[in-house]
């Protein structure tokens, strides 16, 4: 009864309260369904038998891919959730095909396709400094935990660079990683990506530059510092290498440490180096980005 309550609800156009608490879509498709089997009855398995109905049946094929893929990660099918999205993506939209990237690097970081991450990663960058993303606006609306926010190219491209500099920490490629993290540090500094440069300095050996990075942290002077997790991060990063004080690394050090990169390395070590060359020029893309264009030819993407 309460089934067929809501059905003629949604046909006479009203907002269903029932979908507006659970916060499902209105009617009765496969879609639907799968919507009310994930949220409400809480059965992954069923929902994503119906994820897959809905994609079959061209019922709004962007978001029940995308939430598939989602639920799958959740029940650890994430490799059948990687498949999926590859196979399938070409039904999508264009505009749909951002979400999807993000939750590819997603599934990819949870069962260790790292190489691959990074290479999405890097692809995404690339997006950006051509101008691309965000279908060529300068924000995007985004959602969290049921909250919609919006996000800049500015802020999306710091979240990158974050992601990928902590790919290159799994991949033991401190360097790397300390350069991606220092250019989204100057892009949108936040505490978090300050005490991973602080760690990846830390690996090597490189202390009294960590000990200032996370002093910084733990006296407030970088935005969102206040933050309880951040400031505890901090103190246990400050901890570790206070036994371990070693004195400012020598020229001789630092030329031994950025011998031996590979095709990544000299990725990033081609992004340090437009780093030195940033222009206070302004356009509508990052000036960052202005100079990456024009010397992308010559970077290891």
């Amino acid at each position: 009864m309460e089934e067929s309550s809501r059905r003629n609800s949604s046909r006479k156009g009203e907002k269903d309260p029932y979908c507006v608490i659970h916060k499902l879509p209105s009617g009765d498709t496969p879609y639907v369904r799968a919507k009310h089997a994930q949220l409400v009855e809480k059965d992954p398995e069923v929902a994503i038998v119906l994820f897959w109905k809905a994609i079959n049946a061209g019922d709004r094929v962007d978001s029940a891919l995308k939430d598939m893929a989602v639920v799958m990660k959740q029940i650890d099918r994430t490799e059948e959730a990687i498949e999926a999205i590859k196979s399938f993506r070409s039904l999508c939209s264009k505009h749909a095909q951002e979400s999807l990237d993000n939750v590819l690097i997603d599934l990819y970081k949870k069962c260790g396709r790292i190489d691959e991450q990074i290479d999405l990663l890097k692809q995404k960058l690339r997006l950006i400094y051509q101008g691309e993303a965000f279908n060529g606006k300068p924000t995007k609306t985004a959602r969290s935990h049921g909250k919609k926010f919006q996000v800049s190219i500015k802020q999306e491209t710091s979240r990158i660079l974050g992601n990928l500099g902590w790919a290159y920490m799994q991949k033991s490629k401190y360097m790397a990683a300390e350069v991606v993290y220092k250019k989204a540090q100057m892009i949108d500094p936040d505490p978090n990506k300050a005490c991973n440069l602080a760690l990846c300095l830390i690996k090597q050996a490189r202390n009294v530059e960590a000990h200032s990075i996370l002093s910084e942290v733990l006296e407030g002077k970088i935005p969102g510092s206040e933050d309880c997790k951040a400031q505890n991060r901090a103190q246990e990063l400050m901890l570790y290498i206070e036994p371990r004080w070693l004195p400012p690394p020598t020229k001789e050090k630092k030329t031994t440490i950025t011998t031996g990169f590979d095709l990544e390395d000299d990725f990033i070590d081609g992004l340090e180096k437009l780093l030195k060359e940033w222009t206070p020029i302004r356009t509508k893309r990052l000036p960052i980005f202005e100079e990456i264009s024009s010397y992308r030819n010559k970077v290891a993407c």
